[in-house]
């Protein structure tokens, strides 16, 4: 029995939903920046126990949340799988994934590839013409039609050259 979360601010695809880029999709429990994940996931375990947590768009948690999940982990002995972006398209890191990086107990990289065939390990923004951003927001939700993933070389050339 596994809770999905999903950050409140992602509703690309409804509110409470995640969504592969295959068409996988399954409904989500939603957190914002001010739930106690402590809370969330015990009022639902002790309906049904749970065998894992999965939380999708990862790099939204707060740094207290990072450490609630650590809680539930440690403590309630629940494992925790945490799904996310490591930096935004102007290669800083998210808050969320900032303090998963350095409390998780393991990390997984899923790899992507560039457009040039190397490891895609960044990520820029596209505006409405698909045009590369170099200023903005750090958040602005949107898929692949706002965001391509590229290797640090082409990183390099569209916002640090």
């Amino acid at each position: 029995n596994t809770l999905v979360m999903t950050a409140a601010i992602d509703d690309r695809y409804g509110i409470g939903k995640v969504a592969s880029r295959i068409g996988i999709e399954t409904d989500a429990q939603v957190f914002n920046n001010q739930d106690n994940l402590i809370e969330l996931i015990q009022a639902v375990h002790q309906q049904t126990p749970l065998s894992c947590v999965l939380v999708d768009e990862s790099q939204f948690l707060t740094k207290e949340q990072v450490r609630q999940l650590t809680y539930v982990v440690d403590n309630i002995d629940i494992p925790v799988l945490c799904y996310g972006l490591r930096t935004d398209f102007q290669g800083e890191l998210f808050t969320g994934s900032h303090y998963l990086l350095a409390w998780a107990d393991k990390l997984v990289e899923l790899k992507t590839i560039c457009h040039c065939g190397r490891k895609a390990n960044m990520v820029v923004r596209l505006d409405g013409d698909g045009k590369v951003m170099r200023e903005g927001e750090q958040v602005a939700i949107g898929g692949n039609e706002s965001y391509e993933s590229v290797c640090r070389k082409h990183f390099r050339e569209f916002i640090w050259d």
